[in-house]
C-alpha cells in the first residue's frame, strides 16, 4: 500500500454494471458546496451495453478520466494502476447465490469473486468493498473468501463481520437487503459497518453511542406523486451510438425511460381489480368478459397457494419503501411491481428513481438491457452512505 499526499481518493470499480456504486461515490459530498473526494480511475464490465452506460457517465465519453474496460475481467491487466488506488468497489455476479435462480453451487459465475481478489492483491488498496445478495454469506464462496483472508491473497486485510445491510436503513426508498463486506488494509485501523441512518420504527430504535437518532424509512410516495410531464410510451427513441468500439442503442436520459409494456386485455382486467396494497389474492373468484368470453382473473396455481410471498401481482405500497427492484421489475407476475395507484406496472423511469439514479443519468441499450442494468445496480443512496463511511475513516486515521 502506497501513501500519497493528495486528498483525492482514487477508485476502481469491478463488475461495475451501469455504475450505481460509482454514482453513489461521486454523489457524496463531505460538506455542502464541496466536491466529492472520489475519482474513478478504472472500471471493468463484461456486458457491452452496461459498459457503454458506465462510459457515457464516468469515462472518456463523459469527459472523465476513468478508463473503462468492456470485457472479461480475466483479461484485464490492473498493473498500470498499481500504487495509485485507494478503494476498490465491486459486486461479483450473484446469480449462483440468488434465491430467485437455481442456486447452483457449480455456476461458474460464483468463481468470479476470485478475479476480484486477484485485482485487490495486485493493487493493494487501502479499502475494498464487496457487494452481493444476502445469501452470499451462506455460500461456499464466502467461506473460501474467509480462508483467503486467513492465509491467502487477502491475509493483509481486516474484514468486517458478516452483516446484511438493508438499503432502506440508509435512506433509500427500497427494502433491498445486501451482503456487504468492507475490508481495511492492516496498515490502517479496522473499519466496521456503517450505522443505519433510518429505521422502520424510530421509537423502537435503541440509542447507539453518539450516533444521530435515525429517521423513519423513506417511502416511494414522493416518486409516484410526481406526475411526469411526458407521456408513457412503449418504446425508446430510435438512436444509436458507437461507444467503446460497439454500436449500442442510446444515449437516453433517465427521464426518457418512462416506458411500459403493452398489456393484454386479461392483464388490464387483473390490474383494475387489485386495490391499493393488494396482490394476486384479490383476484380470487373474480371474472371479466374478454373477447366475448367470461374469463377467471385468478389461476389455479395462485388459488392453491395461501402461504409464501404475497408479492405476485402486488401493488407497491405508497407509504412504504418498495420491494427489491429486480431485473424484471416491469413484470408484475414476478413481484410487487404494480404502480401504487394506476393500473399498470412501474416503468423503467420509476424503477431508476427508486434505485436513486438522477434524472440526468445517461443510459445505453435496449429496453431489456437497461432494465437489467437498473435491477442489478447497487442503490445509489446506499453507495453514497458507504462512501461517507469510508471517507470519514480515511480522514480520521490520516490515511489520505
Amino acid at each position: 500500500m502506497t501513501a500519497r499526499t493528495t486528498a483525492t481518493i482514487n477508485v476502481v470499480d469491478l463488475f461495475a454494471g451501469c455504475g450505481g456504486f460509482t454514482q453513489g461515490f461521486h454523489t457524496y459530498r463531505p460538506a455542502p458546496g464541496e466536491a466529492s473526494p472520489y475519482r474513478s480511475l478504472a472500471a471493468v464490465e463484461f456486458d457491452k451495453a452496461a459498459a457503454a452506460t458506465y462510459a457515457v457517465n464516468f469515462g472518456d465519453h463523459a469527459d472523465g478520466s476513468c478508463a473503462v474496460f468492456a470485457g472479461d475481467i480475466k483479461e484485464w491487466d490492473p498493473s498500470p494502476h498499481k500504487g495509485k488506488v485507494d478503494v476498490i468497489l465491486g459486486g461479483p455476479p450473484c446469480q449462483g447465490f440468488s434465491g430467485l435462480g437455481e442456486e447452483n453451487p457449480l455456476d461458474p459465475r460464483n468463481k468470479l469473486w476470485r478475479e476480484y481478489v486477484r485485482v485487490v492483491a495486485a493493487l493493494e488498496p487501502k479499502i475494498f468493498v464487496i457487494e452481493n445478495v444476502d445469501r452470499f454469506f451462506n455460500s461456499p464462496e464466502y467461506r473460501a473468501l474467509l480462508a483467503s483472508n486467513k492465509r491467502g491473497l487477502l491475509r493483509r486485510y481486516n474484514l468486517t463481520a458478516r452483516t446484511v445491510l438493508n438499503a432502506a436503513d440508509f435512506g433509500v426508498p427500497q427494502a433491498r437487503k445486501r451482503a456487504i463486506v468492507i475490508a481495511t488494509h492492516k496498515d490502517l485501523p479496522p473499519l466496521g459497518n456503517p450505522v443505519p441512518t433510518h429505521t422502520k420504527n424510530p421509537s423502537e430504535y435503541p440509542t447507539l453511542f453518539d450516533a444521530p437518532e435515525p429517521q423513519p424509512w423513506v417511502t416511494v410516495e414522493a416518486i409516484f406523486r410526481k406526475s411526469p410531464e411526458f407521456p408513457l410510451t412503449n418504446s425508446l427513441p430510435a438512436r444509436q451510438k458507437e461507444i467503446l468500439g460497439n454500436v449500442v442503442p442510446g444515449i437516453y436520459r433517465t427521464n426518457e425511460l418512462h416506458i411500459g409494456r403493452n398489456p393484454t386485455p386479461l392483464s388490464l382486467a387483473r390490474y383494475k381489480e387489485i386495490p391499493p396494497g393488494g396482490n394476486r389474492k384479490n383476484l380470487r373468484g373474480k371474472t371479466a368478459v374478454i373477447d366475448g368470453e367470461i374469463v377467471s382473473l385468478s389461476t389455479d396455481s395462485w388459488d392453491r397457494h395461501n402461504s409464501g410471498t404475497g408479492d405476485v401481482m402486488g401493488r407497491l405500497r405508497l407509504k412504504a419503501p418498495s420491494v427489491t427492484i429486480r431485473t424484471e421489475f416491469f413484470k408484475p407476475e414476478k413481484g410487487r411491481y404494480l404502480h401504487p395507484l394506476l393500473d399498470r406496472p412501474i416503468t423503467h423511469y420509476e424503477a431508476a428513481l427508486i434505485q436513486g439514479f438522477p434524472e440526468e443519468f445517461k443510459w445505453c441499450g435496449t429496453k431489456l438491457q437497461i432494465a437489467r442494468q437498473i435491477g442489478n445496480a447497487v442503490p445509489v443512496g446506499l453507495a453514497e452512505q458507504l462512501a461517507r463511511h469510508i471517507h470519514r475513516h480515511l480522514v480520521e486515521t490520516k490515511a489520505l
